[in-house]
Parts: structure tokens; C-alpha cells; sequence
């Protein structure tokens, strides 16, 4: 019995693992970068992006489609990152490889990560549906315009890019389409251009709410 058992481990460990690199990518990575879309059309102004959040919030069951497309997975995803983040040994002090500090940093992004995304969600989103608020341009201002917020924000922005940069990195070896070293030096440097990129649309989003 505990045979069968020890065959059975491996291929449920590895199912969650694939889950877990899954819904990172799909669909809480497009959700990000939709976020940050949405949260750029700031830079062209308060109508603009009043525009943009009513234009999410008449989609047809968007309550339904961010319960299961959103929080669900978000919950796994969490779950499962906190169990290797607490359970994995890191030996970053002894071993100084690139792929040691990928892993270490992937983890401590993602504790920031979470934290931020769990307090982003209970300031703007829950509160505006338990309490009614409305979400627009001037209750966000007003929301970061407090500069202990916007330098937490700006943390967890740069943060949350870093954690799904990173981890698309590892997804993409994960999933079999970078075998080589060369191929997997390549993206990273790709993926780290991607990770800039994010992080300046992210502060720059942010900075918006407070021209």
C-alpha cells in the first residue's frame, strides 16, 4: 500500500506545481496587465479613466467572472506559493547561482505581492461593494495621495511585475519551451526588459492620480 502511495505522490505534486505556474500566467498575468491598462488610461485624465472603470464595471455578471476568474485562482495560486515559500530550503547565503536567487526572490516577491494585492483589493474593490463607495479617478487620488500609500503602492507594483516577470521565466521552462541555457539566458533578459517596462507603467499609472 504505501507503494502505491509513494507512486501517487509524485504525479499529484506535479499537477499542483503545473496548476500553480498556470494560474500565474493565465488568467491572474492577463489580469494584471489589464489592470495596468486600465490604471494608464489615468495619465490622460480623470474622464478618461472614469470612462474606463464604467466601461469594466457594465461588463454583463463581473462580479460571477472576478469571483472565478480572479479570486479563485488567486486563492490557489497563494496557497500554494506560501507552502514553497515557507517549506523550500534556500541556500542563496551558500550557493550565490543565478537560479538560487531567482527562486529566493520569487518567493519574497510573492509574500509582497500578496500582501498587496489582498489590501489593493479590500481598499478599493470590497469596500466599494460592501460599502457602497464608488470607484472613480478622485477616490483613488485620494486614496494614494497619503505618502506612506503611494510608496507601498509603488513597493507592490514593482513587486507584483517582478513576480510574474520572474515567474513566466520559470513557466516557460516549466512548460517545456526553454530547454537550453542560451534559450533560457535569452528570455530572462527579455523578461527582465518586460519587468522594466511594467514597473514604469505601473509608477507611471500611479504618479497620474497625483498630477
Amino acid at each position: 500500500m504505501k507503494v502505491m502511495e509513494a507512486r501517487f505522490a509524485l504525479p499529484k505534486r506535479f499537477i499542483l506545481a503545473r496548476l500553480h505556474s498556470l494560474t500565474g500566467i493565465v488568467p491572474l498575468g492577463a489580469f494584471l496587465l489589464e489592470h495596468l491598462y486600465s490604471n494608464a488610461v489615468a495619465m490622460h485624465g480623470a474622464a478618461a479613466y472614469n470612462r474606463q472603470v464604467a466601461t469594466l464595471q457594465g461588463i454583463p455578471f463581473v462580479a460571477v467572472l472576478e469571483v472565478v476568474l480572479i479570486f479563485i485562482p488567486l486563492l490557489y495560486h497563494a496557497i500554494y506559493g506560501l507552502s514553497l515559500a515557507f517549506l523550500s530550503r534556500h541556500n542563496v547565503g551558500s550557493y550565490g547561482y543565478q537560479h538560487n536567487w531567482r527562486f529566493f526572490l520569487q518567493r519574497l516577491s510573492g509574500i509582497v505581492t500578496l500582501v498587496f494585492v489582498v489590501y489593493h483589493l479590500w481598499a478599493i474593490r470590497v469596500q466599494a461593494l460592501v460599502f457602497g463607495t464608488e470607484v472613480n479617478f478622485q477616490a483613488v487620488a485620494q486614496h494614494v495621495s497619503s505618502p506612506w500609500i503611494f510608496s507601498f503602492y509603488v513597493l507592490g507594483v514593482i513587486s507584483t511585475a517582478f513576480h510574474f516577470s520572474n515567474g513566466l521565466w520559470a513557466g516557460l521552462i516549466t512548460w517545456g519551451f526553454t530547454v537550453g541555457q542560451r534559450a533560457q539566458r535569452r528570455s530572462a533578459i527579455v523578461l527582465m526588459l518586460v519587468f522594466a517596462l511594467l514597473s514604469l507603467i505601473g509608477v507611471g499609472s500611479l504618479a497620474a492620480f497625483l498630477a
